[in-house]
């Protein structure tokens, strides 16, 4: 039994993940599969029962604020209070915004309950998965962090893109809408006990040696991008990582029907593109190990990212309207994309501590993202077109490239186990 069990622990540090966290990384997918059972059809099936167009984009607008400043405050919270409290308070929020919006909000489509709840809702999931990402920076060896990050955006988009969208095909069909909703406080409770129970790494940060303050702790989601201005710039690069992917489906749905490509056609392209996207998310995880982290954001992220996205808008033009190769176009940039995963094992390795307060600052530029997308289209597509808006997009990813020219580890190594030694020095977490 013991020799078995070595042999598990072996495997799991060979692929990269912690093993006092591997349960961790199940509970994740778990919990955001039932984040995601509503991705995709809440906000038609709120129109078709009489709420306006604007009502809709309006609830979804808040939402997305609180998913912001949620995802900033993931970071500073869980090394200041410790990632099991901090999740522990994601799932509270999250349970209540359920209830309170489909037991209160939806029946009767009260729009002040509706409004209010969905935004206590938006609070729950980044502080959830992102403490649980603070944790895996502590535990991981500088070697093995960017394969660990990999790992996390795996069972993340696995189970918010993936999982939670086919569950919901299935659920919707046999529960009903407002049945699918209240089963997914099962599957975050199913996660949660997963992270919260099963995992039983003690976690005490460093920063709880000195005498500052929990406010002051808050702070330093602030003050780190100015005493590290490379924290900075790795926050702007992770804005610009994701903004495409919360902009194409604004305008793209109706550029593809212009070509010929129907609803389930374009649900098929864009469910695959994410298939392929976790699938990178690991893979991209271990070739920053190897490749360098910057390099591996710089080249196969902002670069790939930006030929990828022209490529993808002009496939049905160039392939004449193939399903297939316009298909293969967007796995491409879809995979690309999971080239940025390094770029959370580079920005929290950039300090020796606060690595809380770097990772929220990479939190909230992934809620920021929400924002920026629509708000490219929004300011754009009336005077450039979706064209105009395209070569937006892909300029930003060629800003990307060129920021992170500059995010640099000491003596420009590629990965921080270059300088191994003195940085796990700093990492060590004391258990209690």
């Amino acid at each position: 039994m013991k020799q078995e069990l070595n042999l598990d622990n072996s495997l799991l540090n060979r692929v990269g993940i912690p093993k006092q966290l591997a349960w961790g990384y199940l509970g994740i997918m778990i919990f955001m599969m039932g984040d995601g059972v509503e991705q995709g059809w809440l906000s038609p099936y709120l129109i078709g029962r009489g709420m306006t167009m604007q009502e809709s984009a309006n609830m979804f607008i808040v939402y997305g604020v609180t998913i912001a400043i949620s995802s900033w405050f993931s970071g500073v919270l869980a090394e200041s209070f410790g990632p099991k409290k901090t999740m522990l308070m994601g799932l509270i929020l999250y349970v209540l915004g359920t209830v309170g919006f489909v037991g209160y909000g939806l029946p009767d489509l009260n729009y002040g309950v509706m409004l209010s709840t969905y935004a206590i809702r938006g609070f729950g999931y980044p502080l959830f998965a992102y403490s649980f990402l603070v944790w895996i920076t502590y535990r991981s060896p500088g070697k093995k962090l960017g394969a660990a990050v990999g790992w996390f955006w795996f069972v993340f988009t696995g189970g918010l893109n993936v999982f939670g969208a086919y569950y919901s095909s299935w659920a919707i069909e046999h529960l009903g809408y407002l049945d699918t909703l209240w089963s997914s406080i099962f599957w975050v409770l199913l996660g949660a006990f997963f992270v919260l129970i099963l995992v039983r790494d003690k976690f005490k940060s460093p920063s709880a040696k000195d005498k500052s303050s929990k406010s002051e702790e808050l702070i330093k989601g602030i003050s780190i991008m100015k005493e590290e201005p490379k924290v900075l710039l790795g926050g702007i690069v992770r804005v610009i990582n994701t903004t495409a992917q919360f902009a194409f489906p604004v305008f793209l749905p109706t550029y593809m029907a212009a070509h010929g490509f129907n609803t389930t056609e374009w649900l098929q392209i864009w469910g695959t593109i994410f298939i392929a996207n976790i699938a990178f998310n690991l893979i991209f995880g271990f070739v920053g190990d190897r490749f360098g982290w910057r390099n591996t954001v710089m080249w196969f992220g902002g670069v790939g990212c930006a030929l990828t996205t022209l490529l993808f808008y002009y496939s049905p033009v160039i392939f004449d309207g193939s399903f297939w190769l316009v298909m293969f176009s967007g796995i491409l940039w879809g995979a690309l994309l999971a080239g940025y995963v390094p770029l959370s094992a580079l920005v929290p390795s950039l300090v020796k501590k606060d690595k809380g307060a770097a990772m929220a600052v990479l939190n909230l530029g992934a809620g920021l993202a929400v924002f920026v997308g629509p708000a490219i289209v929004g300011i754009f597509i009336g005077s450039l077109g979706n064209e105009g808006v395209v070569w937006i997009l892909a300029g930003l990813y060629v800003l990307s490239a060129i920021l992170t020219r500059f995010i640099t580890l000491p003596d420009n190594a590629k990965t921080s186990h270059s300088v191994e030694t003195e940085v796990e020095r700093a990492r060590v977490i004391p258990t209690t």
